[in-house]
């Protein structure tokens, strides 16, 4: 398998907003480099259309230059492998690769390895997942792990005490990697399956909802989260900007669910919503 690889050069400042950009473009994997970042893609799932667009537009405020090539799968990895650095969160938990040493500092650890999915707690959205289900009491819960990606919030959920996790993705690679990712943190109670919210369907409604994905998705699947969840569950999202809140919000209170607080971290938020 090959993928697209376009390396970006950009002043710092603009890196999660051009990262957030070429997201919309069908790239799905990043790693930061001394100069911008580098953004990864199946061969054929980039939109160039909108990769020009991104460029007309960013090139001169962000100081941004383009360029791809073409790279194969096995590839990529030991690249990631080489830049894939631990990653720590609120001073409670740390996310390494199994390559990386323990420490016994912090009270919960979560050990991913570095493949081709999203959530591996560098990006600012993982983390802010990562942070507030540190918050919230997951004793017993039977918890939704929406795009779980690297399945990192469903580890999380099943180490703060949930009793089950039923966690998704449509990406044949998100899928291998959590499942993989799940035995090497003896996880026993996380169920991974391929689809969405709208496709699959479930035994019973949950106490608990995560999905960090982005803005147009969240807006789309509040419902089915709003529908999925027993009264007084809650719903963490994250996947947007600081400036997306009013929207979410706004489209929260039609699903009848209630804005509990926001949190942010480098212009990118997380809520937590409660079903009364």
């Amino acid at each position: 398998m090959y993928y697209i690889r376009l390396k970006v050069i950009c002043s710092p400042d603009w890196s999660e907003i051009l990262m957030a950009e070429t997201a919309e473009a069908g790239f799905d994997t990043f790693m930061e480099t001394e100069q911008g970042f580098e953004a990864y893609a199946e061969e054929g799932k980039a939109d160039n259309a909108r990769l020009n667009a991104i460029l007309d537009k960013y090139a001169a405020p962000a100081s941004a230059a383009f360029c791809f090539d073409r790279v194969k799968k096995e590839n990529w990895n030991e690249q990631w492998e080489k830049n894939y650095r631990p990653v720590v969160i609120d001073d409670q938990c740390m996310v390494r690769a199994h390559f990386h040493k323990p420490d016994k500092l912090y009270p919960y650890e979560i050990i991913i390895t570095p493949r081709m999915s999203f959530g591996t707690g560098h990006h600012a959205t993982t983390w802010l997942m990562i942070k507030n289900q540190l918050r919230i009491n997951h004793t017993n819960m039977r918890v939704m792990d929406a795009g779980t990606g690297t399945g990192i919030l469903a580890i999380m959920a099943e180490k703060r005490g949930a009793a089950f996790v039923d966690a998704f993705d449509t990406d044949e690679w998100s899928l291998e990697n959590s499942s993989e990712n799940i035995i090497i943190n003896h996880c026993r109670n996380i169920r991974i399956r391929k689809g969405t919210v709208q496709t699959l369907t479930f035994e019973a409604p949950f106490s608990l909802v995560l999905s960090n994905i982005n803005k147009n998705v969240l807006l789309e699947e509040m419902p089915l989260y709003a529908r999925h969840l027993v009264s007084g569950g809650r719903l963490l999202l994250s996947g947007f900007w600081t400036t997306d809140v009013a929207d979410l919000t706004a489209a929260a209170a039609r699903c009848g669910l209630v804005t509990e607080y926001t949190d942010e971290r480098e212009n990118w938020a997380a809520m937590l919503l409660v079903k009364p």
